[in-house]
């Protein structure tokens, strides 16, 4: 097992806001929007997540690597994070069946971390000031050269990632001879949502996010999923233009997370950067066709913009609103068979209430 360096680290946030701790993982440098995840398990399903891409993570669960890491719980192939930020890094493991320590599962990924800071007062600054860009370092604590690395990093707003995160050749994923057929469009779509869509008896031909949609019918389809990805969707306008080609051809269509702000976007309801967005694993949703209430996995930076959705209530109909906040989380389109939702169904990590929303897409390409 590998032993940590523990060099002195920094996190610095793009509003002069300075943190000091020890390094965790690599020694080196990262960049990216600072944003944190109130999940208390799941780290490694977190890390993993392609909706992450180019995130600086904070995690709140003072315990991170308390159990080890498993090949098998990742949800893409590498850590999408940019960087971690946690309190406690523990290198210790106590689950026989992990594959490796967190440390080690960071040198061979190679991700920079910092631990030992105070989470609980970072989540306050960026509840209270907003999203925004950080840097972490162990290799150099010099303010004013993080300080000139950091004003080079783009903002989240405008940003185009899905295309970064996506597979650069398509690939089929469960049992050729089932009934049902999905063309799957990644923008950084997460393994568990293919695993759900394979239980229940789906083939799916998973495309490369700029598809065009001549390939897609290609596969002659059942229905159409957009999955979920990072970024922002306003600049993506292939996927937008696929989406309304999707629309037009009426067959079934199911979008999670990015794929529903596309949606919304392919319909001209306009999205919008939240102020610090929703993660975690315990977020409560309510179904307004059936008045039940979920807990919710979210993963989101961005949503569809409430006022706009009242203005457009002819095309679509609200299914899902947050609790906490009133905000957008599932709609349908009036006259065609395509709904999405904004947060994650297939959870992983998190509870398994809204995995209903699998059967329903099914049953409308059974239909």
């Amino acid at each position: 097992m590998s032993e940590p360096q523990q060099a002195p680290a920094v996190l610095l946030l793009e509003d002069g806001t300075v943190f000091h701790g020890k390094s965790a993982g690599m020694i080196g440098a990262a960049t990216g929007e600072i944003c944190f995840n109130t999940g208390m398990t799941g780290y490694q399903e977190i890390f993993t997540d392609p909706s992450y891409y180019g995130q600086l993570m904070v995690t709140t669960n003072v315990h991170i690597g308390n159990y080890g890491t498993k090949r098998t719980e990742a949800e893409s192939y590498s850590i999408k994070i940019a960087g971690l930020i946690c309190k406690n890094f523990n290198i210790e493991y106590h689950r026989p069946m992990a594959d490796m320590s967190i440390q080690a599962y960071f040198e061979e990924e190679k991700l920079v971390g910092i631990c030992e800071v105070d989470t609980r007062a970072i989540v306050r600054h960026i509840r209270s000031k907003g999203a925004m860009n950080g840097i972490i370092s162990s290799e150099t604590t010099d303010l004013a050269v993080l300080k000139k690395r950091l004003s080079q990093v783009p903002g989240m707003e405008g940003l185009e990632l899905a295309s970064r995160v996506s597979t650069k050749e398509p690939y089929t994923f469960g049992d050729p001879h089932a009934p049902l057929r999905v063309a799957v469009l990644d923008f950084g779509i997460k393994q568990n949502i293919l695993n759900c869509f394979a239980e229940r008896g789906c083939f799916m031909k998973v495309f490369p996010a700029r598809t065009p949609i001549e390939e897609l019918r290609a596969f002659e389809p059942n229905g159409y999923f957009l999955s979920n990805g990072p970024g922002d969707p306003a600049p993506m306008d292939y996927a937008i233009q696929t989406a309304k080609a999707i629309l037009a051809e009426d067959k079934p269509l199911f979008g999670i997370c990015l794929g529903h702000q596309l949606l919304a976007q392919a319909l001209d309801i306009p999205t919008y950067k939240m102020h610090h967005g929703h993660r975690g694993i315990n977020h409560p949703v309510k179904n307004l066709l059936t008045g039940h209430c979920e807990i919710t996995t979210q993963n989101h930076g961005f949503g569809v913009h409430p006022d706009a959705i009242k203005d457009n209530a002819d095309k679509v109909e609200v299914t899902h609103i947050n609790l906490n906040d009133n905000s957008i989380e599932g709609m349908r389109v009036k006259g065609k068979r395509a709904f999405s939702v904004q947060y994650h169904p297939e959870a992983s990590p998190g509870p398994h209430d809204a995995r209903y929303l699998f059967d329903d897409f099914v049953r409308l390409m059974q239909n």
